[in-house]
């Protein structure tokens, strides 16, 4: 076992909670460990929305580079921000447990509009820089105004209460960790079976070198084998339709206490797209992913 670890991590609040949180797994079997911050692209360029960025790894690249370098010794992302493809060198060698995967609808109260669709007004401006986010909202409501929203989520509720927006949306999973007081606010809990979420969302992943063999087997050690079989079929969709975080794509799998596979998927060719949804059940991940895209293809 290795005896001290260099984990890499992004400054934001969540993405520190990410790398207190693992530190602390880490010490609890007596690994020694450090803390080094990274800024990243996504971190850098805050006046463009993902759908406007180009290429994939926003959140990614540099942590990633410091891991080649051997700067640091492990990464702690986001599974959601994940490219489905590791760069030469890099290895995604464990993941956490699952967070609630679902996001939040959350509403300014005077802005609550009972009776409405999603209780929001006509025309309400809803923030969010996501584009499957963006497609699915319009989906339920093409009323509304999408308006970009960046900023980590204490930031991101703070616009939302100077009134920039009449609500956002906002991963539960990050919500959760950082223990956000929400009562100054409406909070809308969709199912994300219906309001489907990004591949892997509410799940970190720990990225290491892939000939540092010392680092990978201490990190197995928090490894959840559940949550990778469930993860593994939505990270496969994503990857056969080749996309990154700025893909209109939600989906969801869930396993049955019988070991049966049910998956959700919605995508749109763009974010102001008809979103096209599907729902199929399995005994087997076996080729599920790839009926799952030919559900989405098939569909005009």
């Amino acid at each position: 076992m290795k005896q001290h670890i260099r984990i890499g991590t992004r400054g934001s609040k969540l993405a520190l909670w990410q790398a207190e949180y693992t530190k602390a797994k880490l010490e609890e079997i007596g690994v020694a460990v450090t803390l080094q911050i990274i800024k990243t692209k996504g971190d850098r360029i805050q006046h463009l929305s993902f759908d406007k960025m180009e290429g994939k790894g926003f959140f990614t690249k540099e942590i990633e580079e410091a891991l080649l370098q051997g700067e640091v010794d492990l990464a702690v992302h986001s599974m959601k921000d994940m490219p489905t493809k590791s760069p030469d060198g890099l290895v995604l060698t464990a993941v956490s447990y699952r967070e609630n995967p679902a996001d939040w609808l959350v509403i300014r109260p005077e802005k609550m509009e009972d009776g409405a669709v999603l209780k929001l007004p006509q025309k309400a401006v809803v923030g969010t820089s996501s584009a499957r986010r963006k497609a699915q909202m319009l989906d339920f409501r093409p009323d509304i105004e999408i308006k970009d929203i960046r900023g980590n989520v204490p930031t991101r509720l703070r616009k939302l209460q100077e009134g920039q927006f009449d609500a956002i949306l906002l991963a539960a999973a990050g919500l959760t960790r950082l223990e956000m007081v929400m009562d100054d606010f409406e909070v809308i809990r969709f199912n994300p079976r219906e309001f489907v979420p990004a591949p892997a969302q509410g799940v970190l992943c720990y990225q290491t070198a892939e000939d540092d063999l010392e680092t990978r087997r201490t990190i197995k050690a928090l490894h959840d084998q559940d949550v990778a079989e469930v993860i593994n079929v939505e990270r496969k969709v994503l990857s056969l339709f080749d996309g990154g975080c700025q893909m209109p794509l939600g989906v969801y799998c869930e396993r049955d206490d019988q070991g049966n596979y049910h998956v959700w998927a919605a995508k749109a060719a763009s974010w102001n797209a008809p979103v096209k949804r599907v729902h199929l059940s399995s005994s087997t991940k076996f080729e599920l992913p790839e009926q799952v895209v030919e559900a989405l293809n098939s569909q005009s």
